[in-house]
């Protein structure tokens, strides 16, 4: 059986970034496990709906709840790092992170704990974020440096030796669910249709950086489990507003405009031609099954 392995900073991260390639490819039959590095204890509610006392309130228990929801909508297995949420730091200069947060603790430490994960699941591919986080909050900052550090040291015998028995992953990517050519995409085609785009401020702020459209390497067709991915947001109702900016391009209008999901191939242990479309491209042979 092939095995992905997602790593995320967060409870919704795995739903907002690659959800619908990973709704495909448990489809297929492959193993797909999440890890979630924190447990979002100081994330900010940002559903209306839900921004009450009572959920303030129990916001670490509620987060757990909606990523059980979530994780079963994905139709993944799913596990915590075990790391506390830094938070967002916010004010000009920012304040100091709290103390014994994720992006504080020693990323040996960390990462010695995503090692022994990786050896006991055993994936063929892993997925993160790029150095800055896909956005700098520091917590996706440490989890790309805590999954690059666990996929060099995984399949060295000399690293964590108390881990587990070593195993190499053979692909890392990074994930780019978020960039300028894809939103201008949804953009168009909202005008096109008459619809009013939610992208129009933000794309006359962002320049065009062809440097970043250039890094993805690999597109993976799976318009057909937007719908899926979609479910599995609403899971998360402290972080997404059913009627806010995540839902305002309609998801027969994404399928059409912009039908992948897109990623960066970092790391390979195997050879491929690029660009991709398929995490496992190089690993399975053309029928489908693992290569030796």
């Amino acid at each position: 059986m092939l095995r992905l392995m997602h790593v995320h900073a967060h409870p919704d991260d795995e739903s907002s970034k690659g959800a619908a390639s990973t709704a495909k490819y448990v489809a297929e039959g492959v193993d797909v496990h999440v890890v979630t590095c924190t447990g979002g204890e100081r994330g900010s509610i940002l559903n209306p709906k839900m921004d009450r006392p009572d959920v303030l309130e129990n916001i670490s228990s509620i987060r757990r709840e909606e990523m059980e929801r979530a994780r079963e909508i994905l139709g993944v297995t799913q596990e915590w790092l075990g790391f506390v949420d830094s938070g967002w730091p916010e004010g000009d200069p920012p304040p100091p992170l709290p103390e014994g947060c994720f992006a504080l603790l020693p990323l040996e430490e960390e990462t010695e704990r995503l090692v022994r994960i990786v050896r006991q699941v055993r994936p063929h591919v892993m997925t993160t974020y790029d150095e800055k986080g896909g956005y700098p909050h520091p917590d996706h900052v440490r989890c790309h440096e805590v999954s690059v550090a666990a996929f060099e040291a995984a399949g060295d015998p000399t690293r964590f030796p108390a881990a587990g028995e070593p195993w190499q992953p053979l692909k890392l990517y990074y994930h780019h669910s978020f960039h300028r050519e894809r939103t201008q995409a949804l953009h168009d085609a909202m005008v096109a249709r008459g619809l009013e785009s939610p992208y129009a401020e933000r794309l006359a702020e962002w320049q065009p950086d062809p440097e970043h459209a250039a890094r993805i390497t690999t597109r993976v067709p799976c318009a057909e489990f937007f719908p899926v991915r979609d479910r599995a947001l609403l899971a998360h109702a402290t972080q997404i507003d059913p009627d806010g900016a995540w839902f305002a391009c309609p998801v027969e209008v994404h399928e059409q405009a912009w039908p992948t999901e897109d990623y960066e191939l970092v790391r390979s242990e195997v050879p491929t031609e690029l660009p991709e479309d398929d995490l496992f491209a190089g690993i399975r042979e053309p029928a489908g099954t693992l290569r030796a």
